[in-house]
């Protein structure tokens, strides 16, 4: 993390003047610039403002203060900006970079952002400023010591809890993950009617769901790369949503689950249990087939893709492709066209297909990619595009057009 005096030295104009100046050049370069002043440190906010120009392009249009450790466990803005919450007054928890303080400020009249580390909480605020930002209150505090004052009343409360051990292993259990939500339940039910809370990608929906039984879980991808997995706890679940920025979302609701917020427009299976078993499509048939559907990762981490592909593609496992005869529309992830399929031999596909250029997807298929590449002597490339997957006791190769 970084040090009081880094941060002093950071707030310093020449300082700032000389980030400013170095934006676009090689990082080694100026840390080894005897005319830069406070050259390595200049050189890390460089680094690290070029990596903030996808991730966080505010902090890095608005120049600002980046610890390296804090940025890598920010959300995304992508992310935090899709945040279902609004209201009055929100109390975050764990405000860290300030990422999903940012946006919360502009669905909330007022936001109160707790921070355990005193210089973190200074550049948090520090930042929050040079992005003109004058409705979050970031106070130095741990959760566990501010949720104890009397008459706190708020809205929402958000927490993102650090996800890491005092020796860096990355933790998925809420209960080793700090601070910990589940022991602060009766506090933070006393300070808020409702709790948003963000956990691991690696999470698990059903287990999220047990813990919050009357809640709507949210998974989210970006690039179909699995983000995160929200829990929103305002008693309007159990649901499930599947969600993929800049695509879309897709929802199941169980009995009594309340409505869904104006902001959301997913397909509803309102009857549908969330976990209720449904019919297997029949025998595989490699004959009628002419599309390839490629489920979002937040379908499949979600456990919605059967569900989601139900009546539009033929799917026997919700780790699995899609198949379908008629090119399906409003899919929540990719249709390919089919130029064959045939079925899973090795040293047949070997002579033929050795040498090539190659990229390869994989569903419910027990080899990685890159074993399946060296079997069959490919290496990546965009000579031909292979599927792999298992349906019943078989194995197939789906040729992509």
């Amino acid at each position: 993390m970084i040090t009081a005096e880094e941060y002093e030295l950071l707030c310093l104009p020449e300082v700032r003047e000389a980030v400013h100046r170095a934006r676009g050049r090689d990082p080694l370069s100026v840390a080894m610039d005897c005319r830069v002043p406070h050259a390595r440190l200049v050189a890390t906010q460089v680094k690290y403002l070029a990596r903030a120009e996808e991730k966080l392009p505010s902090y890095a249009a608005a120049e600002c203060i980046l610890p390296p450790r804090a940025f890598e466990q920010a959300s995304s803005e992508a992310c935090a900006a899709h945040k279902r919450i609004e209201g009055d007054t929100v109390l975050d928890l764990t405000c860290g970079l300030g990422v999903d303080a940012l946006y919360l400020s502009r669905r909330f009249r007022r936001v109160v952002a707790l921070e355990r580390d005193p210089v973190l909480a200074h550049v948090t605020a520090c930042n929050l400023a040079r992005m003109g930002v004058a409705n979050v209150e970031v106070v130095h505090a741990a959760a566990e010591e501010f949720l104890r004052r009397e008459g706190l009343r708020f809205d929402w409360i958000y927490a993102d809890p650090d996800r890491r051990s005092e020796k860096g292993l990355k933790q998925v259990r809420l209960e080793a993950c700090s601070p910990d939500v589940l022991a602060l339940r009766p506090l933070l039910r006393r300070a808020a009617p409702r709790l948003c809370l963000k956990n691991s990608p690696l999470f698990d929906v059903d287990e999220a769901l047990r813990l919050f039984p009357r809640s709507c879980v949210e998974v989210v991808s970006l690039g179909d790369e699995c983000k995160e997995v929200m829990v929103y706890d305002d008693a309007s679940g159990p649901r499930v949503i599947a969600t993929a920025l800049g695509r879309g979302s897709f929802e199941a609701a169980g009995e009594g689950a309340g409505e869904a917020s104006a902001d959301v427009a997913p397909e509803v299976a309102p009857e549908v249990a969330l976990r209720e078993p449904l019919p297997a499509p029949g025998p595989f048939d490699p004959a009628r087939y002419r599309w390839l559907v490629v489920p979002d990762v937040a379908l499949r981490k979600a456990r919605l893709v059967r569900l989601h592909l139900q009546g539009r593609a033929d799917c026997w496992s919700d780790n699995g492709f899609g198949f379908a005869a008629e090119k399906p529309e409003g899919i929540l992830g990719r249709v390919l066209e089919i130029e064959s399929i045939v079925p899973y031999d090795p040293k047949r596909l070997k002579r033929e297909l050795k040498g090539c250029g190659a990229e390869v997807l994989k569903r419910d298929f027990p080899l990685p990619a890159e074993e399946l590449m060296r079997r069959l002597g490919l290496h990546p490339g965009a000579d031909i595009r292979l599927a792999f997957t298992k349906t019943g006791n078989d194995f197939w190769v789906i040729r992509i057009k």
